[in-house]
């Protein structure tokens, strides 16, 4: 390790040990800090509960009592009894009960089903048996119970404070009860609130430790500057031979395949020809394998110039983008027998070399995954000459496909993908629509991004 990177961590290491240390102190101290608030907020929250318990079992007895005292027990009294704590609701899920001291329920105004059945076996989701509880603290003088029981308004078994009392003479238990999902509501606000502060706090400590190491960094960055600078020289310049040589080569590779071997195969073509015309009215025992190798040379030799062709396009050198993409539609689209359609829009610009090897290699790839995968009838290509840029547009009349799936998948969507790294390269972004009886792959070049790339190039 050289003595600059030694310095820097002996720099760097304490500075981020020490924030670690501070970053958990804080943690810890406002974790305990939660902890005690919470408990109060849970503490004051049940005080206010049980305050507002008292006040409606109070209200429900004063308004019982007038006709509990008159020292009746028929049935039309105790239905009369009923009918008032049955009327004094207080909110959705506000109301209240009566149970036997033997366990069966009397009156219930929102489970009406519950009415006399014997629950003292009830059990709740925490294995607690409810109304055993209830009973037990009404016939202990009254009070308060926590238990879970099904909420009204939303049907679900919810934790819930109890006030339990008894009228003696009749053997009634009466009560009722606040639900405390509120609480939970409202810790969980404090909590995530607490949370807030905590991540903010930790990221003032992350801030401070990053803008230190930063400094340091940037020290280490300016003693080093001219040799960074001279690396990514270098590098800059070895990319863009590479780039360079990769074309060099499609293109030597293709003269080769044209010039050389095409030649070649043409020469033997002729020479077969020759042969099978001096057979002519010669056996087929001769005649019949010079033909069939005649066909097959003729089948190497346009494979062999397809080849060339899609190496390096001689037209795309001559006679300009336009030109070479007409010519590969016309190729590929006329190998499986799909009209093709090429509209040219606005005033040809002259492009960089780079620029248009993109849009062929883009329209190259496009047509062959139209190929494959359409199974189209019409494949239309429009190249447009804007006054701020350039777009190309493949379209056709496929069965379509969905573009997020295939952009999620890895194992799919590399032609895409390729077409999108090639265009972004120089500049340009690509765009996809698609569903079935349309698929357009648009490729756009503002004319600032062709300049920025010139310029850098």
């Amino acid at each position: 390790m050289r003595l600059k990177y030694k310095t820097l961590l002996l720099a760097v290491a304490p500075l981020l040990v020490s924030l670690a240390l501070i970053a958990w102190a804080v943690q810890r101290e406002q974790a305990s800090l939660a902890e005690r608030r919470r408990l109060q907020v849970r503490t004051a929250f049940m005080i206010a509960k049980q305050e507002e318990l008292r006040h409606y079992v109070a209200l429900a007895l004063s308004t019982v009592s007038p006709l509990y005292n008159q020292n009746r027990d028929d049935e039309e009294i105790k239905q009369q009894v009923m009918q008032r704590l049955a009327n004094l609701d207080y909110g959705p899920d506000g109301y209240f009960f009566l149970y036997s001291m033997d366990g069966v329920n009397l009156m219930h105004p929102r489970q009406p089903e519950l009415v006399g059945r014997n629950l003292i076996e009830l059990r709740d989701a925490g294995g607690e048996p409810t109304i055993r509880m209830l009973l037990e603290r009404a016939r202990s003088g009254g009070g308060f119970v926590v238990y879970h029981w099904r909420k009204p308004s939303s049907e679900v078994e919810t934790a819930k404070l109890g006030y339990v009392t008894v009228l003696e003479r009749w053997g009634w238990m009466i009560g009722t009860g606040l639900y405390l999902d509120d609480i939970d509501d409202f810790m969980r606000v404090i909590d995530d609130e607490l949370e807030r502060t905590t991540h903010t706090t930790l990221l003032w400590i992350a801030g401070t430790g990053g803008l230190g190491v930063a400094l340091l960094f940037g020290c280490m960055l300016l003693l080093g500057f001219s040799e960074i600078k001279v690396s990514d020289a270098k590098l800059k310049l070895l990319a863009r031979k590479v780039v360079t040589s990769q074309e060099e080569e499609r293109a030597h590779l293709s003269r080769e395949l044209h010039d050389g071997t095409g030649q070649t195969l043409v020469a033997v073509k002729l020479l077969i020809e020759s042969a099978l015309d001096r057979l002519e009215g010669g056996r087929d025992v001769v005649k019949a394998p010079l033909t069939r190798a005649l066909e097959r040379l003729k089948e190497a030799l346009v494979e062999v110039r397809g080849m060339s062709h899609r190496l390096r396009p001689v037209m795309l050198d001559t006679l300009g983008l336009p030109a070479a993409l007409q010519s590969l539609g016309e190729e590929t689209c006329g190998e499986s027998g799909t009209a093709f359609t090429m509209e040219v829009e606005g005033d040809e610009v002259e492009l960089p070399e780079a620029v248009k090897t993109v849009l062929f290699r883009i329209t190259q790839e496009a047509l062959t995954n139209i190929q494959k995968h359409a199974g189209r009838a019409h494949v239309g290509l429009r190249l447009s000459f804007g006054e701020a840029g350039l777009h190309l547009s493949i379209h056709d009349d496929g069965r379509g496909f969905d573009v997020q799936s295939v952009r999620e998948d890895p194992r799919r969507g590399i032609g895409l993908r390729n077409m999108r790294e090639r265009i972004e390269s120089v500049g340009g972004t690509l765009s996809v629509q698609s569903q079935p009886g349309l698929t357009r792959i648009t490729a756009g070049m503002p004319y600032d991004a062709i300049r920025r790339f010139e310029a850098s190039s």
